[in-house]
This record gives C-alpha cells, structure tokens and sequence, in this order.
C-alpha cells in the first residue's frame, strides 16, 4: 500500500503535491489543514485520513479527528498534530504512546520534516514538515512510502519548492 502524506497545509494544497501522490493508494493530512476546500479536495482525489490540528476551526474538525489510531499490514500507526519530537514528548504524549505503543509515531505542527527511529520506545518518529504558504519553513515537503508486510519502505521526501512560491492557478 503506497501512502502520501502531508501536514501543515495552512489552507493552500500545492497543486504538485497531486501529482506527486498520484500512484498513492491514501493520502494522510497530519493536521493545520487550514480550509474545509483543502481537505475535501483531498478526499475527492484520494481515501483521506486526517487529524484536525491547532489552526482548524470547527467546520475542519468536524470532518477529521484530533487523533487516529489504526494498523495496516500489521503496522501500527498513531497519528496527532502537535506530538513534538523524541526526547522532548510532552507528558500527555509520552503517556498516551506508552499506552499505544504504535509502531510509527506521525505528528507535524513543527513544521520540520523529520524521520527518526526513537530507541525508548522502539518506535519510527515521523514528522512531514510543511507543505502550505505559511510558517518559518523554507522549503514545503511531504513524504510518500510503501507500507510492506509489518515494515515501511521506500521512504521519500518530497520537495515542492520554497514557502510562497504559488503554483496554484
């Protein structure tokens, strides 16, 4: 099963992204969708799997959840939007992922793409940094992979050009 996933997209969907996902089986929105439009352009491209984050308003939460806890291909997933990163996992986090014990840990909310086997809890960190018009990030990125028979393969980061830079017509 070939994922996309994304984050942060602050109410603009960079029209490469869809061409990039275009192999993709779904799509996952790690939170700060921005705009109902953004997500429902999503889900009427590919199944959408989305966590609400700190940004959305209440017609974007009520279309996704704040967390989602699910397995595919005997991998176990959690995913949240603000979840920070290994090491620094706020106390609620670090409860709910002992709890959990996902094998892949998703968040964005930082707005930095980053993949990082965390070694306490013997889990994949995954963060796809940012892929909209707002924020500190420099370049927008997104990830795709493969979910195999209980691992992820074929990791890639997607680079879609630097923060602000519209492709959108």
């Amino acid at each position: 099963m070939k994922i996309g996933l994304l984050s942060d997209t602050h109410g603009f969907l960079d029209e490469k992204l869809l061409n990039c996902f275009k192999d993709c089986d779904e799509l996952w929105h790690a939170g700060d969708i921005g705009e109902v439009k953004v997500l429902d352009k999503l889900k009427s491209f590919k199944t959408t799997r989305a966590v609400y984050g700190n940004i959305d308003s209440l017609d974007v939460q009520v279309k996704t959840d704040l967390e989602l806890n699910f397995e595919i291909n005997k991998v176990r997933f959690w995913m949240t939007h603000i979840g920070a990163k290994p090491k620094n996992y706020n106390p609620g986090i670090r409860k709910k992922l002992d709890a959990i014990k996902p094998d892949i840990f998703i968040c964005g909310h930082s707005h930095i793409c980053k993949i990082q086997y965390d070694e306490n809890r013997k889990l994949l960190y995954i963060n796809p940094g940012a892929c909209g018009n707002h924020g500190f990030h420099k370049i927008k990125t997104a990830l795709r992979f493969d979910i195999g028979d209980g691992k992820l393969e074929n990791m890639e980061v997607i680079e879609l050009g630097k923060i602000g830079v519209k492709t959108n017509k």
